[in-house]
């Protein structure tokens, strides 16, 4: 008699058709995004990553589904870290030793007491511990990268996917919104070039808005803006690592999830190393621009993939539920981080 019985799929097979809905669809959300960010951008300038969040926000009825949702949680738990970890092929550590000690100083203090200020906020406010720390780290560190990067140590909670869309979406706004009122906040300070490029990188959230400020201004305040920018994603690791730490200290790992070990922030700083020495080694030039232009683009395409997927998990009832705390809480961590870079700027200078 012939065995007419079946032999079951690989387990990594049957994992893949679970994934394969939910990544496709925020895929798709990323690649729309790509596409209509050019025509966006000629009537207000929102990033790509913002507009895959917006998009993916909109399809939340039909994302709802069962099979999309192991995917979307692949895209947004796992994707999300190593695409974080890639960032770190975009600094050059000697670009950042050559902003200078008094500079270096005044960024980090000013970062560190936004963060705080996030914190004691979220706690003003009766909001949770772990919004505080999406809210003071967005401002502090570099916009959605930043706050997605953070949702990935700290603890679940009832709404943080909505805290976490909340957060991308205020402070890119704020961000937005500082592209036009900074620059002449700078002129009337008397900043030179150099000074105005360090007090735009040193405040504004995201890396797209620093870009547009400094170099609607001049090439110069452009470069000084986008080194200190840079900068501040490079301390993107001590801050993940600190949070991740001060949460489990605090024993909130214990009453829900534990807090991953951040195995992407050391690849972040690895490849932070890496991109600081390979490109003087003339042999290994030209093969590791080739290799790092990938990377970055497979960086990008990972956070926007993640992102998408993030809106498509959040209803638009989850963000309209959130209410005016949220909204103060961000406001305070953005005009924090504005008057200490200022205020250390004017003391230096």
């Amino acid at each position: 008699m012939a065995d007419t019985s079946v032999t079951p799929a690989p387990a990594w097979a049957a994992t893949m058709r679970r994934l394969v809905p939910g990544v496709l669809f925020a895929s798709l959300v990323a690649v729309l995004a790509v596409v209509s960010a050019p025509y966006v951008t000629r009537v207000i300038t929102i990033p790509a990553m913002v507009l895959a969040l917006l998009f993916g926000i909109a399809l939340n009825p039909v994302a709802a589904r069962p099979v999309f949702q192991p995917g979307l949680v692949f895209c947004v738990k796992q994707l999300l870290r190593w695409a974080v970890a890639l960032m770190g092929l975009r600094i050059a550590l000697g670009d950042i030793v050559a902003l200078g000690l008094g500079t270096g100083v005044v960024v980090v203090i000013s970062m560190v007491v936004t963060i705080i200020t996030g914190f004691l906020a979220a706690r003003v406010l009766g909001l949770p511990s772990p919004f505080g720390a999406l809210a003071g780290v967005g401002t502090a560190v570099c916009g959605a990268s930043a706050t997605l990067a953070t949702s990935a140590v700290v603890p679940e909670y009832p709404g943080k996917d909505a805290d976490v869309v909340f957060v991308v979406v205020g402070v890119n706004a704020l961000a937005t919104l500082a592209i036009v009122l900074y620059p002449p906040i700078c002129v009337a300070l008397g900043f030179d070039p150099q000074t105005t490029g360090v007090m735009l990188g040193a405040t504004i959230h995201d890396v797209a808005q620093v870009a547009g400020a400094g170099y609607a201004v001049s090439e110069t305040v452009g470069n000084a803006a986008l080194i200190v920018k840079l900068f501040r994603v490079f301390l993107l690791l001590p801050v993940v690592l600190a949070i991740g730490w001060w949460f489990v200290r605090q024993g909130a790992a214990a009453r829900a999830a534990s807090v991953p070990v951040p195995v992407f922030a050391f690849v972040f700083l690895a490849l932070c190393i890496v991109n600081s020495v390979l490109p003087s080694i003339h042999a290994l030039a030209p093969l590791y621009g080739h290799v790092k232009d990938a990377l970055v683009l497979a960086s990008t395409a990972g956070l926007l993939i993640a992102i998408g997927a993030l809106g498509l998990n959040t209803s638009l009832t989850a963000i309209g539920a959130l209410g005016w705390r949220h909204i103060v809480t961000i406001c305070v961590t953005t005009l924090v981080i504005l008057f200490v870079a200022t205020g250390g700027l004017l003391l230096i200078r």
